[in-house]
């Protein structure tokens, strides 16, 4: 039975019909005329500042309004300049020199400097502000020792300002993404010195990127924002390529249930969904719409067990429940064969790496785990929560999966969906049994996968602890060669899944609607694309 729709979702989806009934021209005509793109971006986020949160929605909205020393080229993944217009790197990959545009502005029209980064980097540090991705500062020379109180002297840590216009940073390890992070929400720059107008830099609750007091420095700024309807963003007329620009505006439209987001794509009041049901993807696929996009996508979807609670605190019973999905069976029912089953927390073949180590289906082995741990036929098992965000696919996978395990287990499982917000706040704190996560990687690399699981990252929502994780992940980021840096990260891997704090299910793959007046538009596997670049163009028009 497919969930009734959101009060705030089926209030927009009113509001939107009736403007096309008493209108003529709906909001993606109107938009397209205007440079106003309305974009599906599946629930209503929890801020934007870049320290503050780490959700794919809020990212998306975060790139528009920041920008960091470097870009990607939308078409290739290439490294382009961005705030920095050029820089030099040592023999060794350890020391880069920045040279920062001299016309880099912030949106109240203040220069963006090096020591705008070395201060924004210096707030991610501030333990008290919760930063969850703070891991990724680690790869600046003494950083963690920093953060750990080890050293207490920030000159020590690899960035300095040599002048306004010159930054110098020395990395901890040869990083060979090094490159590709600083084009990641976690090293954008924030105005500091605008931000303690509004109270101190380690406060979570600072309203400093509220309407009327944000400032940033991307290719826009925030403009209006009102939960349950849109967050608007305008072009920043500061913006250093300003002229690059072609959009006015962006609209992005928290749509959590994805049927009624797909029908006001047809109903022509979003240039671009976030996704589309499972159900709804054969039909496009099948009569080939132009409007349909399918490819891969460096990205995979998992559960996490909570293992500092029973009874997932027994790898038995970690391994008994990950080892009785039927991912195979999984991938072709719920998601219509759209989606690639693994066993694997990475992405195969990234840059030539492939997990040497999968968990499998193996109904026989699960059970026997489940009776050494004490619950023979699943007798005397406590019944748990499997926990979700309001999805209706996520729901679908969710009711497979606790299908499964009463078949092959004899164990119920009660299911619990919660809006974004509530979800986040929940598995973050660890207030779950087993919880639904996806991973999409920040560059190409199966680090960005791996990292995710370390004792001190702050997005490892399972409460496991490996050391020996820990120290394979540390010595890969020492190694210079791949082939060997690859070797220590299938070790590494291999005990992650023999731990089992998660159950990998299946590799994503892009699955969205987009209009064909949207231009600018490049498949690629990270879903990367640059607001600067989109443009809005009749149909009978050609394209540029």
């Amino acid at each position: 039975m497919i969930r009734a729709v959101t009060k705030n979702a089926l209030t927009l989806l009113v509001l939107l019909l009736c403007v096309s009934g008493c209108d003529r021209k709906t909001l993606v005509d109107l938009g397209t005329e205007q440079q106003i793109l309305y974009y599906g971006n599946a629930t209503d986020v929890t801020g934007v500042d870049p320290h503050g949160t780490n959700g794919m929605p809020e990212m998306r909205i975060i790139t528009a309004l920041f920008e960091g020393l470097v870009g990607k080229d939308p078409k290739t993944l290439e490294i382009v300049p961005a705030v920095a217009d050029r820089w030099e790197t040592s023999d060794d990959n350890m020391t880069y020199i920045f040279h920062i545009r001299e016309n880099a502005r912030w949106s109240n029209g203040d220069p963006v400097t090096a020591h705008d980064f070395v201060n924004s980097w210096l707030r991610g540090l501030m333990p008290g502000l919760g930063n969850e991705t703070v891991t990724t500062l680690f790869l600046f020379k003494n950083a963690e020792k920093y953060y750990l109180n080890e050293i207490t002297d920030p000159s020590l840590i690899g960035f300095k300002a040599l002048d306004d216009y010159h930054l110098k940073v020395e990395l901890e390890n040869p990083t060979p993404y090094f490159l590709q992070l600083l084009d990641y929400v976690a090293l954008f720059p924030v105005h500091t010195a605008h931000i303690q107008k509004f109270g101190d830099l380690d406060d979570p609750a600072n309203p400093w990127a509220k309407v009327g007091n944000f400032v940033g420095n991307g290719a826009f700024t925030l403009k209006d924002w009102v939960p349950g309807r849109s967050l608007v963003v305008e072009k920043n007329p500061y913006y250093w390529d300003s002229d690059t620009v072609r959009l006015n505006e962006i609209h992005f439209m928290p749509i959590e249930q994805l049927l009624v987001e797909e029908r006001m794509f047809k109903a022509r009041h979003l240039h671009r969904t976030e996704w589309m049901p499972y159900a709804k993807m054969p039909a496009y696929r099948d009569r080939k719409d132009p409007e349909y996009n399918h490819y891969p996508y460096f990205s995979t979807y998992f559960y996490v067990f909570n293992t500092t609670k029973p009874p997932f605190d027994d790898v038995r019973i970690r391994k008994a429940l990950a080892y009785a999905v039927d991912r195979k069976t999984l991938v072709e029912s719920v998601t219509n064969g759209v989606q690639s089953a693994t066993g694997a927390l990475t992405p195969p073949n990234t840059l030539g790496y492939t997990s040497r180590s999968q968990i499998v289906f193996d109904a026989e082995k699960a059970r026997q785990l489940l009776a050494d741990a004490g619950y023979p036929d699943g007798k005397d098992f406590p019944i748990v929560e499997m926990m979700y965000n309001n999805n209706e696919d996520h729901r679908k996978v969710a009711e497979a999966i606790q299908q499964m395990w009463k078949k092959y287990l004899n164990i119920n499982v009660k299911l619990k969906n919660q809006e974004w917000k509530v979800f986040l706040h929940e598995v973050k704190n660890l207030n779950h049994d087993i919880a639904r996560m996806g991973w999409v990687g920040d560059y190409i690399d199966p680090n960005t996968f791996l990292g995710v699981f370390t004792s001190d990252s702050g997005d490892n929502r399972t409460g496991w602890k490996n050391n020996q994780y820990d120290d394979l992940l540390k010595m890969a980021a020492t190694i210079i060669n791949k082939e060997e840096r690859f070797e220590i990260l299938k070790q590494a891997e291999a005990i992650l899944l023999d731990e089992a704090p998660l159950i990998p299910l299946y590799n994503y793959t892009t699955n969205n609607l987009i209009s064909t007046q949207l231009k600018g538009y490049h498949q690629n596997i990270l879903d990367y694309y640059s607001y600067k670049h989109l443009y809005l163009e009749p149909d009978n028009k050609s394209a540029e």
